[in-house]
């Protein structure tokens, strides 16, 4: 077991998922132990077994009471399991209290995310972020971890300072653990620079992009996002139906109309008790969702737990600070619905939600719609004064609104027309002899 330890992956190995369920949590039995599986299956490992337990409230010491470890412990041998999987988040003590129990290793939600993560990583700057993620999860239970570096107190066998480890009874396991702390913190240390950089990169490559619309996507893990990138921008972004199928951010243009265009990025897929740490240590790659102008939450409609996950989304983006923005919500899978009842009913819930099928392209249309109204903002009505030469203001005006009336007057031309709101900017770049807002209502 103390090998077993030694090793953070759970890829081919068999396990045995354990759900606690407290008063006031968001999720049943069934919910819980579903998506463990949909993890843990992500990660690589197969599932022999499942054990649950309802708790007033957490046992300090084994987070579940000490019959219910050791019934845990029988399913484990019973199942000739590898590892098994909690679907809490457990601290190092109750970890090491478990692993002596049940004999094999322990893990909880955040290690087996941050494992899937590792798995997931493919450019750099992503294995960096990992890493540092899985760093600063393991510095505080380097203890139980590397159990081999234990203490080995040396003199006086058996008498009071052998017990405490006096002067000069210190072994080179407890040296060896001091190395192994000091070496961890020089590695984050390392890391946090190399990804400070990273943020500031990011920061100013987003920023650059200041003069373009920027729309994107977010939501739960598998909820389609890169389905839809791919549906609406043609691009080739790698799709599976796994969770956290990729975790790098990928931008590309999205063409609304034949003159209006914004552009679009995919981010990593959120999940419920998303690791803190894993939020702080991916902040560059979430940069784009920080400063994007329109967010799409992409839902996927059809699964039975989408409330839940739309909450879940909600939570992560509070913590971003990303609550306040511009949010549009899209339905997605509609076509795997068992039924309309549930689509009507989330458009129900959600009115200004757009209902779509990323897969078969039901309802894209209609998501153009929304967005290009979104990105040109509250229509005005303008009259704009131009010389009879000067072509690329009408053009500018057919593409981007409605024309309502040409009059030419001597060497000028007097146009009305309705243009969104925040397509004024792109007007005045062309210099036009005047123009003046007549009405601001709604066309």
């Amino acid at each position: 077991m103390e090998n077993k330890r030694n090793s953070l992956k759970v890829a081919s190995e068999t396990a045995l998922l354990v759900s606690v369920i407290l008063p006031g949590g968001s999720v049943d039995a069934h919910q819980s132990l579903n998506e463990l599986e949909s993890l843990v299956r992500s990660a690589g490992a197969g599932v022999v077994g499942y054990v649950c337990q309802k708790r007033s409230r957490v046992n300090p010491a084994l987070y579940v009471g000490r019959g219910k470890a050791e019934q845990i412990a029988q399913r484990a041998e019973q199942y000739d399991a590898d590892v098994v999987i909690f679907d809490n988040n457990l601290s190092p003590a109750q970890i090491r209290e478990l692993e002596k129990i049940i004999h094999c290793k322990v893990l909880d939600r955040s290690e087996l995310i941050l494992d899937i993560f590792a798995s997931r990583a493919r450019t750099a700057e992503s294995r960096l972020q990992v890493e540092l993620a899985q760093l600063e999860y393991t510095y505080p239970r380097l203890t139980r971890m590397w159990t081999h570096l234990d203490t080995v107190v040396g003199g006086a066998a058996g008498g009071a300072a052998a017990a405490v480890g006096g002067i000069g009874t210190r072994g080179p396991g407890e040296s060896q653990l001091e190395i192994d702390r000091r070496l961890v913190q020089k590695r984050i240390a390392s890391l946090r620079r190399q990804i400070q950089q990273i943020d500031k990169r990011k920061t100013r490559q987003v920023k650059s992009r200041s003069q373009h619309f920027t729309v994107s996507l977010v939501g739960y893990t598998n909820a389609g996002k890169s389905t839809l990138l791919n549906m609406l921008t043609g691009s080739q972004a790698f799709v599976a139906d796994q969770l956290f199928a990729t975790l790098d951010t990928k931008t590309t243009r999205w063409k609304l109309n034949r003159d209006l265009y914004v552009l679009l990025s995919d981010t990593i897929g959120f999940v419920r008790d998303l690791p803190h740490n894993l939020i702080a240590s991916f902040h560059a790659t979430l940069e784009e969702a920080i400063h994007a102008d329109l967010l799409l939450h992409v839902v996927d409609v059809s699964h039975p737990q989408a409330d839940l996950q739309i909450k879940a989304v909600h939570n992560v983006l509070t913590e971003l600070g990303c609550d306040k923005k511009d949010i549009l919500l899209v339905l997605n899978k509609t076509d795997q619905c068992d039924s309309t009842v549930r689509r009507d009913t989330f458009m129900t819930l959600y009115p200004k939600a757009v209902a779509i099928s990323a897969r078969t392209g039901v309802g894209i249309d209609r998501l153009i719609e929304v967005v290009s109204a979104r990105v040109t903002g509250e229509n005005v009505r303008l009259r704009v004064t131009c010389t009879q030469q000067d072509g690329r203001v009408a053009g500018f005006l057919r593409a981007n609104g409605t024309l309502i009336s040409e009059e030419y007057l001597d060497s000028q031309v007097i146009l009305e027309a309705w243009l969104g709101r925040r397509q004024l900017p792109g007007l005045q770049r062309l210099k036009p002899s005047s123009c003046r807002i007549i009405n601001p209502s709604k066309a």
